[in-house]
């Protein structure tokens, strides 16, 4: 079995600043974290100075819906594939594939092309599928494309689970709509993730939801009732259940930054994930595009409908981290946002630490949080060159 070390790294380990540090990787998972203030003697097969840079856990991203020009609804294999590779290369080592509301059909071809590569991704793993919708709200639906948005549908997703057996992870649904509740408790008892969004739960509703299922809130502020004094909505409810999560686009136009520091105050580091949400332009840059059955344009970073609706976000996780950061959030809790929390809330124990026998997800940044290269099971999937 052969063994890898790496040294001269700064990891976070317990507290606000990272310490030097050796990491000693073996059989694909993480053999022993070194003190980095002790000569290392360990023999190794191989041996990977890391120069002194942040070596932190492969980051996870719950929320993404392609990459590089590739949109993963298009039922190609090639899609899934390419977004994996666009995710080792900026530091995230494993990924939910996200759907948006699409014909039934459209569905179970994204679907089938997730399956067919699960296994052999050439890059970040998948670690199953997010479906988001199409159980929405018309009224909160953002770039959802409203003619294929519908009302929950228990036999209908009873197929979609067969289809996809075993990977649905996260649902996210409106749990006002005619039995949105049933169809979350349901869920959740089958051991999935429910999310709320795009929606238009008052208050009381999103209570109802939070205590019969759902317990995280996808691309939070976006696609749902807003706070109001007197209607205080799906945020406020979130924020009073400790049990719930929530995701946060950190790209400087979803959410204000002052709004990025509330959520870390009321949810803390354990509850807050960090998203893209992105679409196919993640990686390209300005141009047109069609995502959602809609023709989106990307300006500056941005993308939007031809209404000025939002349409999914640009954004990478090295950049949203550095953004979080940036917002004045303390970066060893940022970094946590990134990678532990989106772990714990899927379920993935092994994933989004540095510890031993945790899996050898690791990724080395450096100071401008560009990513040097990323490991993924022990191997290097990405190096910068």
């Amino acid at each position: 079995m052969s063994t890898c070390l790496i040294h001269n790294v700064r990891i976070f380990s317990g507290g606000p600043e990272p310490a030097p540090a050796a990491i000693l990787v073996r059989g694909g998972a993480i053999a022993a974290v070194l003190d980095g203030a002790v000569p290392v003697q360990e023999h190794a097969d191989r041996v990977l100075d890391g120069g002194g840079q942040l070596l932190i856990p492969g980051m996870i991203d719950v929320h993404i819906h392609g990459a590089d020009g590739f949109d993963m609804m298009d039922g190609r294999p090639e899609s899934v594939e390419a977004v994996s590779l666009a995710c080792a290369r900026t530091g995230c080592t494993s990924f939910l594939a996200t759907s948006v509301s699409s014909s039934l059909d459209d569905l179970a071809a994204m679907i089938r092309s997730v399956k067919r590569t699960v296994g052999r991704e050439p890059g970040a793993r998948i670690a199953g599928l997010h479906l988001e919708g199409p159980y929405l709200n018309a009224k909160r639906k953002g770039m959802q494309n409203e003619r294929f948005l519908r009302h929950p549908d228990e036999e209908e997703m009873a197929w979609i689970l067969r289809e996809a057996d075993p990977l649905v992870r996260m649902v996210t649904l409106a749990p006002e709509l005619p039995g949105g509740l049933e169809m979350a408790g349901r869920l959740r008892e089958r051991g999935i993730v429910v999310a709320v969004a795009h929606s238009d739960a008052t208050y009381e509703e999103a209570k109802a939801a939070f205590r019969g299922g759902a317990s995280h809130v996808t691309h939070c502020f976006n696609g749902m009732r807003p706070i109001h004094h007197r209607d205080p909505g799906i945020v406020v409810a979130a924020m009073e259940e400790a049990h719930v999560s929530v995701q946060a686009i950190v790209d400087d136009v979803h959410l204000h930054p002052a709004i990025v520091r509330l959520l870390y105050r009321e949810k803390g580091a354990d509850r807050m994930v960090l998203i893209t949400d992105a679409l196919q332009a993640m990686g390209l840059g300005d141009g047109e595009y069609r995502f959602g059955g809609h023709d989106v344009t990307v300006a500056q970073g941005v993308a939007t409908l031809r209404d000025g609706t939002l349409a999914s976000s640009t954004v990478t996780m090295n950049e949203a981290l550095a953004k979080t950061a940036k917002a004045g959030i303390p970066l060893a809790d940022a970094v946590a946002m990134a990678t532990r929390t989106p772990a714990d809330v899927l379920g993935l124990p092994n994933k989004g630490r540095l510890a031993p026998g945790a899996d050898a997800d690791l990724v080395l940044l450096g100071d401008d949080f560009g990513v040097r290269w990323t490991m993924i099971g022990g191997e290097l999937a990405y190096v910068q060159v």
